[in-house]
């Protein structure tokens, strides 16, 4: 980078890993209260702040999320004083999901109140893979860093999980189930069916590019997926597994082919799946590893997916 005098806050974890991996660490002065890694960010001040309780059930989330957008409300507000103290050349911020971090409308606002000159807003909004290589390539440019090494990279290992199944028949595919949400039921969309069939499944229910969509449990037993992937939008790994309880002890659960032959998998989907930056290739990795494992394994078992063992799948005794 050119100039040293380059302040950037980011407002979107992915933005932030973008950042980090392009070598943009030490400019950047501020975050939001979601963007925790890499590690060496987390000393920088918090600009934002959610207007709900994270820590309540799906459901719970879900009405709150519902409630606040009725009433016209943002979901996540920004603090302008630190974003005064901090005093930012750029902002980077999205444009793609209200739920998911600060709109873009919230920061054109937080702007106009700003110190002068204001800061440039680096809006992102990826729904393919390509719209991520895309992103990077851009936030490069506008601050004059080689992204080329980066993305090569990225599209190298990407291309590794390609030719690893390419011999696989029709057959060896099996269809997979995405969870993004629990209560009420989503399956993820956006770049996840993308990255389930570059790894050799077949998507159910949803397209590339699309939107996330709701099902019905009904739906989702009737389809019978081979596999199933708990990815909730904001959860790790134990909070994914508190929470698949509430499917997976339901009697009719053990309907589902992936129920009965051990194929159901959760995830730390607030690290991986649900950040459209560098490390959906690490989440490319790991649905190779849950699909294939004859074919992958790269290690991230245990950390990043686990298996839902099968003591978690039983329903629970009527009391």
């Amino acid at each position: 980078m050119k100039d040293s005098s380059v302040r950037i806050v980011s407002l979107i974890p992915s933005g932030t890993e973008i950042l980090a991996a392009l070598g943009l660490t030490d400019a950047i002065v501020g975050r939001s209260h979601e963007c925790d890694y890499p590690p060496e960010i987390q000393n920088r001040p918090i600009c934002t702040a959610a207007r709900l309780n994270s820590n309540g059930s799906s459901q719970e989330i879900h009405n709150q999320v519902n409630n606040l957008l009725q009433s016209a409300l943002s979901i996540y507000e920004i603090n302008i004083e630190i974003l005064e103290q901090v005093r930012p050349t750029h902002i980077v911020t999205q444009d793609q999901c209200d739920v998911c971090a600060v709109s873009l409308q919230d920061v054109e606002k937080a702007v106009a109140n700003l110190i002068d000159p204001a800061p440039q807003i680096i809006s992102l909004q990826p729904n393919l893979l390509e719209d991520v290589w895309q992103d990077i390539e851009r936030i490069g440019n506008i601050f004059e860093v080689d992204s080329v090494k980066l993305l090569e990279d990225l599209e190298a290992r990407v291309k590794i999980c390609q030719q690893k199944i390419q011999g696989l028949s029709l057959k060896e595919l099996p269809t997979v189930a995405c969870i993004e949400w629990i209560d009420p039921l989503m399956v993820a969309a956006n770049w996840i069916p993308e990255l389930v069939n570059l790894v050799g499944g077949q998507t159910l229910f949803s397209a590339s590019g699309q939107p996330s969509a709701t099902i019905s449990l009904e739906t989702l037993i009737a389809t019978n997926p081979d596999v199933i992937v708990f990815m909730p939008c904001g959860w790790d790994l134990d909070r994914t597994r508190q929470e698949a309880r509430l499917l997976t002890q339901r009697p009719e659960w053990q309907q589902i082919h992936a129920a009965q032959s051990g194929r159901v998998y959760i995830t730390d989907g607030n690290a991986y799946f649900n950040r459209p930056g560098p490390r959906l290739v690490d989440s490319l990795e790991i649905l190779a590893e849950m699909l294939h494992p004859e074919i992958f394994d790269y290690g991230y078992k245990g950390t990043a997916w686990e298996v839902l063992s099968a003591d978690e799948l039983i329903p629970m005794a009527v009391v």
